[in-house]
């Protein structure tokens, strides 16, 4: 999988599907990598060019000093399609993902055709939750954090049923590195889009799971009210719903962006 420079960045990222096909950027969840998206990428690339990238602190991405920002975060997907040739491009992504899309569909709209917020809020969390998660990394590090984080990720039945999913998604995380994963918590800590978002004019699909704790589904109920036009699909999962229930997920994204017809039936 490449690596190229990205504005001050070095961005590891991987393409799949045809040449001159539409672009899918997929853009992962805080403590995740672009192998999160491993079950959409077969599907997605018979009929689009999926890229897939590893978030600023994350992956193989380079680790910047912290605490970063969901404007530079964003700004990472900008510099990554410039140096890809990439003008526009649909954008899907799941909770810190689903805010950097919220970003980029606010102060970049001309980059992006069809957006995709899943599992996710407009605002995550609080300021004392976040602060706990840092100081928890900080202290123990990131294996030491994984199963606590493995059942925000994951419902008790997926956790019980498919344990070798869950000890990958451990994995996962774990290999990340705590000063990337510690400034990427910082962004989401001051991020809060809430008084921005209704400003989005992307046709706009918004994916939430019934049995999220991390981002509820009211959370996600609330992006698609104030998104004018914008769809909302409910999917029995957690946070992580693009693992818990791949196919479902999958058939969703698909249809959005290669369904045709009106993008806010």
């Amino acid at each position: 999988m490449p690596v190229v420079t990205a504005g001050d960045l070095s961005v590891h990222h991987a393409l799949s599907g045809p040449e001159g096909a539409p672009v899918v950027v997929l853009s992962h969840s805080v403590g995740a990598s672009l192998a999160m998206w491993d079950p959409q990428v077969p599907v997605l690339a018979e009929r689009l060019r999926v890229l897939r990238y590893d978030t600023r602190g994350h992956g193989r991405t380079a680790v910047t000093a912290g605490p970063y920002s969901l404007a530079q975060l964003g700004g990472d997907v900008l510099s990554l399609l410039d140096a890809l040739g990439v003008r526009r491009a649909h954008f899907c992504g799941l909770s810190l993902g689903g805010l950097i899309g919220m970003w980029l569909g606010v102060n970049a709209p001309d980059r992006i055709e069809r957006l995709v917020l899943c599992n996710t809020a407009a605002r995550i969390g609080t300021v004392e939750g976040w602060n706990a998660r840092i100081e928890g990394v900080r202290r123990t590090g990131m294996e030491a954090m994984a199963p606590a984080v493995m059942e925000r990720w994951f419902s008790p039945v997926f956790r019980e049923g498919s344990r070798a999913a869950v000890a990958a998604a451990g994995a996962m995380f774990s290999a990340n590195p705590p000063e990337g994963y510690v400034a990427c918590c910082e962004a989401l800590r001051d991020a809060d889009l809430r008084e921005a978002v209704g400003r989005i004019q992307a046709p706009t699909l918004v994916i939430a799971g019934s049995l999220d704790v991390a981002t509820p589904s009211a959370e996600g109920r609330r992006i698609a009210e104030a998104i004018a036009g914008a769809r909302y699909r409910e999917l029995p999962a957690a946070h992580l719903s693009n693992l818990e229930v791949p196919g479902a997920f999958t058939a969703e994204l698909l249809a959005f962006l290669c369904g045709g017809g009106s993008p806010h039936a």
